[in-house]
């Protein structure tokens, strides 16, 4: 699959063909299902690290806790399981409908103690609906559901960590097999972190599980103008997140619309003048309902001459710094969808600066009240 040519697609104004089946909700893995059992003292806790931030929360896999385009969820999960882990030691395919796993073969060598999720893609499941702009899309849902992964981690006190051979945290683009992957290691000491400590370690900064097991994108329309302290927090966190691979701002609606980003002092200042948001709804696949959010949150970058692996790297980071600022938005009292479909969406020729330099790769709407009905 030729990434630039695909991307350089999606981004054009052609509208995708009809649909076509989406084939299995999950993968189908070989052999025998098993439960993922309780940890035991020391072992790292894999059930609920998978339970918080993969698992299916009905039998139709629409509301799991990590977003998706269209609910298609094209992510799929391997688990490479070392030492002091629940299960033996061995290569797992997991089934998030069923919260359970099915041995694939054994450990390579070397493997660390703990276990590697490793992060590949069912493309066909996304491209049913969204023909040629779906592999952004599936990108984007990869750099989701690391970040559900790594937001579990927090949750429960376990350590996303460097182990031999996998990087603690990959998301460098280098790769199309797997696209992500994240090492988590055992417990320090003797013992499992128990739920009551984990959630007092959590309580400064991290999430809850309760926390990640209820956020979902909210349905539109999403009005109401974030406050500013908001604005800046959730900001912060995409910044954060991304690692300098792409740029941040916000589209902010009434009383005073403009696009603001964040300042070294930590404070907003203002990119541009003006209500961004009408163009932003026609950018964002003609969704009308954009041009009333609150605020739409935007990351961009990705250049036009950007090579494969750029490509993917930009896009994973940009759906793990989204996956986090929604969760920071939620903690700061505001609704979010994410708004992953983007056509001619060139923001920086649009503030005055050199045609295809600053596409926008991937945005968060934003509002202080929302619709109950499309919530997802």
């Amino acid at each position: 699959m030729d990434l630039v040519t695909a991307l350089a697609r999606a981004r054009s104004p052609e509208k995708p063909g009809p649909e076509a089946p989406a084939g299995s909700a999950v993968r189908r893995w070989p052999g025998s299902p098993r439960s993922l059992p309780e940890a035991g003292p020391g072992e790292l806790d894999l059930r609920g690290l998978l339970h918080l931030s993969l698992a299916a929360s009905d039998d139709a896999g629409r509301l799991r806790p990590t977003p998706s385009a269209g609910a298609l969820h094209p992510v799929d999960a391997q688990l490479v399981v070392g030492a002091r882990c629940p299960l033996p030691p061995g290569r797992y395919g997991y089934d998030p409908l069923r919260h359970h796993v099915h041995r694939l073969g054994p450990e390579p060598d070397g493997t660390p103690p703990g276990a590697t999720v490793e992060l590949s893609v069912t493309a066909r499941r996304t491209v049913s609906h969204y023909g040629h702009r779906a592999w952004p899309l599936i990108l984007l849902d990869t750099g989701h559901a690391a970040a559900a992964l790594w937001l579990a981690a927090r949750a429960i006190g376990t350590t996303v960590t460097s182990g031999a051979g996998t990087g603690g945290l990959r998301r460098d683009g280098l790769a199309e097999e797997p696209l992500a992957a994240l090492h988590f290691a055992p417990p320090e000491g003797a013992r499992r972190v128990a739920p009551a400590e984990a959630a007092h370690r959590a309580a400064a900064d991290a999430p809850t599980p309760r926390e990640l097991l209820a956020r979902r994108s909210a349905g539109p329309p999403l009005r109401g103008t974030p406050p500013r302290e908001s604005l800046r927090a959730v900001l912060a966190a995409a910044v954060e997140a991304s690692a300098g691979e792409l740029a941040w701002c916000a589209a902010v609606g009434e009383p005073q619309p403009e696009l603001v980003e964040s300042a070294p002092d930590g404070t907003l200042r203002r990119l541009a003048a003006g209500d961004a948001r009408p163009t932003l709804a026609a950018w964002a696949a003609g969704q009308a309902w954009i041009a009333d959010a609150g605020a739409v949150l935007l990351g961009y970058g990705c250049p036009t001459d950007a090579e494969a692996p750029r490509i993917r790297r930009a896009h994973l980071r940009a759906g793990f710094a989204v996956g986090l600022a929604h969760v920071a938005a939620g903690r700061q009292g505001l609704a979010g969808r994410p708004v992953g479909s983007w056509q001619q969406a060139d923001l920086g020729a649009a503030l005055g600066a050199p045609p295809g330099r600053d596409w926008i790769v991937h945005g968060l709407a934003l509002g202080t009240t929302h619709s109950e009905e499309g919530t997802s």
